[in-house]
């Protein structure tokens, strides 16, 4: 693959007639000239075809990967909890730098990248490609979307290979369900749903996620890195916070077993199942909402704040039925005064879990 600069001609706001040729234009008929008007953006459906092309990367894949990142919301170019950027969550952090990889693979600039979701798309086709060619995958072999399951693990940048498997299993669910988005202002997004069997390579011999948690059987125990959260506790517990990751579920529970991320929760749940994973026991003190840290359980939920899409039914009675069990196992009262939205809790400058959260919704789960 090329490292040349790629997709110049898609990229939004470019103009098309350079002044020299409008100045040869007016020395020629003497009337004033009007430039050409600039090139319009890309739809984002466009933009996943143009860029599929380009790095020759099976379109829908490329899609389902994007979706399951961020729901092909590019955020308008706000990072994400582990700082990904973009559609297609391109990350800048101390472990994991496929921005800066984007970066250099397209020639584009790290602002653009971040903001442009055309140029972001483009940028997630390179690094995704760039996966294919180190593990040696041949052109006929790039053209079956079954072979690039290993490239779509790697993407993820998880901090096990159980993680990784989980990111990759997740974005073949969502290509073989196919894809109807409609992101803000960018048009629709469609893939035809396709059952592909892939080729799971090493991965095919990597355990589940976890084991069996023993404060709460239902979920899986994974633990956060004990950089991320303080043994023990100085406080009884008296209240649960709902927060929202700001992130995919699998990149969220690597980014707390990052030792750099200085922050835990207790719970992560996934938004297309209600899967729950514990990641800090609750007799132990995770850093998610500052001062009500010692006497807090904090539950962190897939997705973004600004995007209700994110908010299912099975998220949202997972996550009543864990909080159910966490009030009643340690005598929290059930009412709106002791679960509590991070934004709630005196002392910080979140907003999660934000408008489209449905609070009338989640108590009466919780009270049912």
């Amino acid at each position: 693959m090329s490292s040349a600069v790629r997709g110049k001609t898609w990229r939004r706001g470019l103009v098309a007639a350079g002044s020299a040729g409008v100045a040869a234009a007016i020395a020629f008929t003497m009337q004033p000239a009007t430039a050409s008007p600039p090139e319009e953006s890309p739809s984002m459906g466009e933009a996943f075809s143009e860029a599929a092309a380009e790095y020759d990367v099976p379109r829908d894949l490329l899609v389902a990967v994007g979706y399951g990142e961020t729901h092909l919301d590019g955020h308008n170019g706000k990072p994400s909890q582990d700082n990904g950027y973009g559609v297609m969550h391109l990350v800048s952090n101390p472990d994991r730098q496929s921005l800066e990889k984007a970066a250099k693979l397209t020639g584009e600039s790290v602002k653009d990248l971040k903001n442009e979701d055309s140029v972001n798309i483009q940028g997630g086709a390179a690094v995704l490609r760039a996966h294919a060619d180190a593990l040696g995958l041949t052109a006929t072999e790039r053209e079956d979307p079954a072979n690039w399951y290993s490239a779509v693990a790697r993407y993820a940048g998880a901090s096990s290979p159980q993680l990784a498997k989980l990111y990759a299993d997740n974005a073949y669910e969502i290509l073989g369900e196919g894809v109807r988005a409609n992101p803000k202002g960018e048009g629709s997004v469609r893939t035809e749903a396709q059952r592909v069997s892939p080729d799971r390579g090493k991965y095919a011999k990597v355990g589940e996620v976890g084991t069996k948690s023993e404060d709460y059987p239902p979920a899986l125990w994974v633990p956060a890195s004990e950089s991320n959260y303080t043994a023990g506790r100085s406080a009884d517990i008296s209240q649960v916070v709902i927060h929202v990751t700001q992130g995919s579920y699998a990149g969220s529970i690597s980014w707390f077993q990052n030792p750099e991320a200085q922050v835990s929760a207790h719970y992560v749940i996934r938004s297309s199942d209600g899967e729950v994973t514990q990641m800090v026991r609750d007799g132990d003190t995770a850093w998610h909402a500052r001062d009500a840290n010692s006497s807090s359980l904090g539950i962190e939920h897939e997705g973004y704040v600004d995007d209700p899409s994110w908010f299912t039914d099975s998220m949202y009675q997972a996550s009543a039925a864990l909080t159910k069990h966490l009030a009643d196992t340690h005598g929290i009262p059930k009412d709106r005064e002791h679960i509590v939205g991070h934004s709630e809790v005196p002392g910080n400058d979140h907003t999660d879990p934000g408008p489209n959260w449905d609070w009338d919704k989640y108590m009466g789960l919780v009270n049912g």
